[in-house]
């Protein structure tokens, strides 16, 4: 384990902002707005920006204000709780995010008297990019699917002296804590999601989906056809996609913007979250050209899905259900599998939990963890 610290790079800068300038921008639909994919006069203003204006020295101080480690060709923030008993906790982001959407979470965890809470429910938190990720290796070989993900962050964690430990996380920080949780009870002291994996699939033969379950799953497929075009394609052609988002940091930035304003709960308007978290996200993607890597996760992890025949996950779960996230289950279907034994809905919030609601987040995580200290 090595101490490590985030540097972007004067040359690296320099010529992402001159790739910026240089945008050759498509034509587009007079007054089509986001019919037919980014709005180019949204993106134009911020892609300006990232040029002009994004201040790269105080976003890189702000990421190296945590503990960066990098240990076996995985990168990970960890920040010991303040408090008499902090309980350890793993959490993961998911795609199109990184390790960056818990920068505001993680000082509500570690430090939660310091922001109203009890020193009581501290944690010890450890955030790792995944691998393909960010500052986390890219892998070289077929395979690294969320179970193999899930058995790195496993031995990250007893390398960390953490031999029982909590999990957290949405998208697929859900699918990797899931996995951890199915396939190493012994570790898991609880887990708490903001998600459920997409391919989960219960069993259903012994007991017919219920109504609201049936509603679920058409629900599924309406937003499959509708909104599911970019997972199709980094499910089979990834490689494809990552030849134009590697190079052009406009089209990298339409590529991920897009699902910040349609997966959050904005109100379908991007400038009401901050422009500066938005690009810092879309920057570590282009600082270390981990776009097409990243996608990969949806090829690999698409040959080994969530499919049960009968098995349960006997670890306690959470559920903090945000009501921007959809489609999400009903909890009827999500308990055919899961032990539920918590479950919040939130008042508003949607994909990116811990960047959108962070307190709210949280909060929930705190209260749930409580009886299993």
């Amino acid at each position: 384990m090595t101490a490590f610290e985030i540097d972007f790079g004067q040359a690296a800068i320099d010529d992402l902002r001159e790739r910026l300038r240089r945008t050759r921008w498509p034509d587009a639909i007079e007054g089509a707005g986001w019919n037919y994919g980014i709005d180019i006069d949204v993106l134009r203003p911020i892609v300006e920006y990232w040029a002009e204006s994004f201040d790269f020295a105080v976003q890189q101080q702000r990421l190296n204000a945590f503990h960066h480690y990098r240990a076996n060709g995985i990168h990970y923030i960890h920040e010991r709780g303040a408090g008499p008993r902090p309980l350890p906790l793993l959490i993961t982001h998911g795609w199109p995010g990184t390790f960056a959407e818990m920068l505001a979470l993680i000082p509500l965890l570690t430090e939660p008297a310091s922001h109203g809470g009890s020193a009581d429910d501290a944690f010890d938190v450890v955030v790792p990019s995944i691998p393909g990720f960010g500052y986390s290796d890219k892998p070289s070989q077929p395979g690294m699917s969320t179970f193999r993900v899930a058995e790195l962050f496993s031995e990250l964690m007893r390398e960390l002296g953490y031999a029982r430990y909590g999990v957290q996380g949405g998208d697929f920080g859900a699918s990797i804590s899931t996995r951890l949780a199915w396939k190493r009870p012994n570790e898991i002291i609880g887990m708490h999601l903001n998600y459920i994996p997409g391919s989960y699939a219960p069993p259903t033969a012994a007991h017919p989906l219920k109504k609201e379950e049936q509603d679920f799953l058409f629900s599924t497929w309406t937003w499959e056809s509708n909104h599911g075009a970019y997972a199709h394609l980094q499910k089979k052609t990834p490689q494809t996609a990552a030849v134009p988002l590697n190079d052009s940091p406009a089209g990298l930035a339409a590529w991920i913007l897009e699902k910040f304003r349609d997966w959050a709960d904005c109100n379908g308007d991007l400038t009401r979250m901050s422009i500066d978290e938005l690009l810092l996200n879309v920057t570590i993607y282009w600082m270390t050209e981990t776009i097409g890597s990243s996608m990969r996760l949806y090829l690999e992890s698409a040959k080994n899905p969530f499919e049960f025949r009968g098995e349960l996950i006997h670890v306690p779960c959470g559920i903090a259900r945000f009501p921007l996230e959809e489609p999400f289950p009903p909890r009827s279907y999500i308990e055919r599998v899961y032990n539920v034994v918590h479950w919040t809905d939130m008042p508003r919030g949607g994909h990116f939990a811990a960047m959108e609601e962070p307190e709210l987040l949280a909060e929930d995580i705190r209260k749930f963890f409580r009886a299993y200290r």
